[in-house]
């Protein structure tokens, strides 16, 4: 057993990432310490980065706490202000402080480092770890409201300084040999089984919806500026007898968000209830603006939608395209709504949705966890003081 030092996002964010599927599973033969690091982003000032800051002292003097069987989660403390030079030199000592003590305190030695996020950069080669590894998710210095060219460098300081690279999106590949040629294209896995729940025989939905009309076009996730809220209200609007149902924290000003009968926001809902709330939805809308962002992203929910057996339609982006057998695809507003009209005034079937669900059905996180630790394995063989990882598939039984 290795342990594994996790720098990942929030662990109780608004939505379950990546970051927590891989660590989940890492969990389950290794010691992992999952070190919650703060955002990109500069706060803006409002209450609710007012409040998460207070959170986070807390959480930081309380140290580490076990949310899972061999997973401890850890919040660390950091200054988000990435733009200015003097405040990410304060923010490595303090980092690096902050992790010292904790592996002083916990016994941990030669630990694997695991970062998700960018900005701990700081850290590789300095606590005397066994191996570096950078899971990079997305381009994150398209994301909003963060310093680009900060947020870049750190990205690129990062990718030359790990022993091992992986990237999400095969859209990012090509940048990030060019600075490590130990770098691997490792797409986002699915908990199929979780979201077949939606095909279960009760057929219960939850209260809050139980009543909307037929037909319901459903979408989950956090609503930030790269979700397209004006073709969803495009679509509401063309179509006043279908129900829209968006499902997640809205993240854009209250101005920004279209007021229509047909279309709901109702909020974060737990990723255990989303199943239930997917049995309801005739079609599934992955509505995402055509940014770069997006250009580049690997969205888990378009393997959780296919999962649960639903009809898909997309904007086209590269990762979208790439299950054009079994989703729609649409390039404007005017081919969305004909290939939502086609999804919907054409019954779907047994055979279709089964279809559908064989499609992700070996695209687990098993399955992907097992090929990133193979090569990690692969890596650390170089060195034989350092203990050998045990067969991933083995554990996970």
């Amino acid at each position: 057993m290795s342990t594994i030092l996790y720098f990942g996002n929030d662990w109780n964010t608004d939505n379950r990432t990546s970051s927590h599927h891989i660590a989940r599973r890492l969990a389950r033969q290794h010691e992992v310490y999952y070190v919650e690091c703060p955002g990109l982003r500069a706060p803006r000032g409002g209450g609710r980065d007012f409040r998460k800051i207070l959170q986070k002292l807390r959480k930081f003097l309380a140290g580490s706490k076990e949310v899972a069987s061999g997973l401890r989660v850890q919040t660390i403390l950091q200054v988000p202000l990435h733009r200015f030079a003097l405040v990410r030199w304060l923010n490595a000592r303090l980092i690096h402080w902050s992790i010292r003590w904790m592996m002083w305190r916990r016994g941990i030695r030669r630990p694997i480092l695991w970062f998700v996020v960018p900005h701990m950069a700081s850290l590789v080669g300095q606590l005397g770890e066994s191996l570096s590894v950078y899971y990079c998710i997305d381009d994150y210095a398209s994301l909003p409201d963060v310093d680009v060219a900060a947020v870049r460098s750190m990205d690129n300081v990062l990718t030359r300084k790990c022993d091992l690279v992986f990237v999400a999106s095969d859209t990012l590949l090509a940048a990030k040999a060019a600075l490590n040629p130990h770098t691997y294209y490792s797409p986002h896995g699915v908990d199929a089984e979780h979201f077949a729940r939606a095909r279960a025989s009760d057929g219960s939905v939850p209260d809050d919806v139980r009543s909307l009309p037929r037909p319901v076009i459903g979408f989950f996730g956090l609503i930030e500026r790269w979700i397209d809220v004006d073709l969803v209200a495009y679509l509401a609007k063309k179509r006043p007898d279908w129900m829209f149902l968006m499902i997640g924290r809205v993240a854009l000003p209250a101005a920004d968000v279209p007021q229509l009968a047909n279309l709901h926001f109702i909020g974060q809902r737990r990723y255990e209830e989303l199943p239930r709330y997917g049995r309801l939805f005739s079609a599934a809308i992955m509505p995402f603006k055509l940014t770069k962002e997006s250009w580049h992203a690997n969205p888990l929910k378009l393997r959780e939608y296919l999962a649960m057996g639903l009809p898909v339609v997309s904007v086209a982006i590269p990762e979208a395209d790439k299950f054009a057998d079994v989703i729609e695809i649409a390039h404007n507003r005017e081919e969305f709504l004909a290939q939502l009209d086609k999804v919907i005034q054409q019954p779907d079937s047994q055979e279709a949705a089964k279809r559908r669900m064989d499609r992700v059905a070996s695209l687990s996180w098993e399955a992907r966890v097992a090929e990133v630790l193979r090569l990690v394995q692969e890596r650390l063989e170089r060195n034989p003081s350092i203990p050998r990882l045990a067969p991933y598939e083995l554990l996970a039984r």
